[in-house]
This record gives C-alpha cells, structure tokens and sequence, in this order.
C-alpha cells in the first residue's frame, strides 16, 4: 500500500520521544511490511491540512495518524470522506479508538502491528454530517470539557490533574436541561442532565469505549436530573465499568437518533470526540456501518470470531 504517515508531536507520549529516530523507525518497519512509506512529524496546528491534502491525492491508498484523541479523531473524518485506509499510532492521554481497534498503546510496537496487520471496515457515525468515532455528548461531560479548557496545562499529567479538578466542579454543579428525542421507536420529551450518543454501544469498562466497531448499532445514553450524591454515584458507576445499572440512565441501541433541543441556552455546547463545540437546536445523528477502512493486526471479524469459539470451549472442560 501507499500509506504516509503523520505524527502530531505536541501530542501526548510524542512530546517526549525522539521524533526524529521515531520517523525513521516508522519508515523502516512499514518498507519492511513491503509498504510505500513515508513519514513525516508535524506540529498540532499544521497536521490536519497536511492529512488533507494528502488524502485527496490519487496516488494514496491511506493515511497513519499518530496523536492524540483529536488528532485521530481528525484523521478518522479525512480517512472517511476520502475513502482512504486509516492506521492509529496511540500517541494521547486516552486513546479511544486505538482500544477499540486492540492496536497497542506502546507507540513502537504500534507500528509492527499496523505495517503487518490487515485492512478491515468498521463503523462512523455523525452528528448533522460531522463524522466522529468516539462519541456526541450534552450536558455533564460538556459542562465538565468547558471547565477544564478553562485551567492552564501544558503536559499529559497536566491535562489528567485538570480533568479531575473538572469534574469535582460538575459534581456540585451538575446542568439540567430538556430535550426531545426520537430513537429506536420512541418519541419523547424529557428533563436530562446528561445525553451520549456512542459510535457503537460502550463496553464495560471505565474510559467508556466500545468494544465491539462493527455491531452496526449507536449506543444512545440520557440520565436524569441528578443532584450532587447522584453524580457522585453515577460517576462511581462508570468507573466500575457499570453505569447501565444506574437507575437513572436510560439505554437504547438505535441506528439513528434525532435530538431537539426546545430551551438551548445561547452558549450551550455539546463534545465531538473531546473538542467542545456549539450545540444546535437540532441533532441527528447517524451511524455508518462499515464504511471506515481501518489497518488492524487482525480482521475485527475474525477475532470476534475466534473470541467466540474460545468462549464455549472454556465453559466445557
């Protein structure tokens, strides 16, 4: 294949690796795989016009985008549109997607695991027509981004002390609005202090990605209006991995949602994959299946299905 490469060097671990062994170690292995390689390191600002117009060359069959989550959220939506392959080098704090992929987080094996592993297809979805691949949220954790972009930090330590402080700041603040929402045959109106919609449904695990990238499914989150103990409790929940067991969350596995909005507050804002964005009265969003070609160590398929034949017969001694 003829893959180029883009590494965001203010992201994350790559703050601190030699760029310039990493771009060359990245070139050698790829060529090995028997790839048409090339890598290049950019900055934050100047990596997503460079993924852009290399996707929209002829001669390229898909990009590798190392960063963090907005940086492979970038190059998600690129990767889509131009219907180009994507490689994720997990280079940020949380790394979302490289999780749901099973890519490994150490930014040097990543790269014998994407130059030797196999082209597949899994799910995007969107919000009126903006791809993103992690999730489209309201309320809490909106209200949570806003207060940490508020406090300065300039490291990965930094950005973690300052989500904490954030979300102590949600707990005894939490936002309640009303919203309108049409989904897997139900029509309704509700008060809510928080709304998610996931690219495939979470797994159960504490940095809520989903497991599973291609099961063709949103997953469709609201919970009640809480009062500080209820998001203290819910926020306990999800870091057990078992937020729907929460009585004040609702869950649905719609494959289209349309959310509106009555009482949108002028500066109320919503979360696309971490970044904070305006919120519109209106909201649809959309699931795509299969329609994001991925390089993986193995098909997503076929370790589904080994995972499965595994299963039966470890209950069958």
């Amino acid at each position: 294949m003829r893959l180029v490469g883009f590494f965001n060097r203010d992201g994350g671990t790559f703050r601190t690796t030699d760029m310039q062994a990493y771009e060359k170690r990245a070139e050698e292995v790829f060529r090995d795989a028997g790839h048409d390689f090339e890598a290049i390191v950019f900055s934050g600002s100047e990596i997503v016009p460079a993924m852009e117009r290399a996707a929209r060359r002829d001669d390229i069959d898909g990009i590798v985008a190392g960063g963090g989550d907005g940086t492979i959220s970038a190059a998600a939506s690129i990767a889509w549109k131009n219907g180009v392959a994507l490689g994720v080098v997990p280079a940020g704090t949380m790394n979302l997607f490289a999780r749901s992929l099973k890519v490994p987080l150490d930014i040097w094996q990543a790269l014998d695991v994407l130059a030797f592993g196999e082209l597949d297809n899994v799910d995007i979805a969107s919000a009126n027509g903006r791809p993103f691949i992690h999730q489209f949220s309201a309320g809490l954790h909106a209200r949570m981004v806003r207060y940490r972009n508020s406090y300065s930090y300039r490291s990965r330590f930094g950005k973690i002390r300052a989500s904490t402080r954030a979300a102590f700041g949600v707990v005894f603040n939490p936002p309640e609005f009303e919203v309108s929402f049409e989904a897997a045959g139900m029509r309704e109106t509700r008060r809510v202090s928080a709304i998610s919609v996931s690219n495939n449904p979470f797994g159960e695990n504490a940095l809520l990605y989903a497991d599973n990238l291609r099961s063709g499914e949103l997953g469709f989150y609201t919970a009640k209006p809480l009062k500080p103990l209820g998001v203290a409790r819910l926020a306990i929940d999800m870091l057990r991995g078992k937020f729907r067991e929460n009585d004040a969350v609702m869950v649905l596995h719609p494959a289209e949602v349309h959310l509106h909005f009555p009482k949108l507050r002028a500066k109320a804002n919503c979360v696309m994959d971490g970044e904070l964005l305006p919120l519109e009265r209106d909201v649809t969003v959309k699931l795509h299946p299969g329609e994001l070609k991925v390089l993986v160590k193995q098909g997503l398929a076929a370790q589904e299905g080994e995972r499965e034949r595994r299963e039966p017969a470890a209950s069958h001694p």
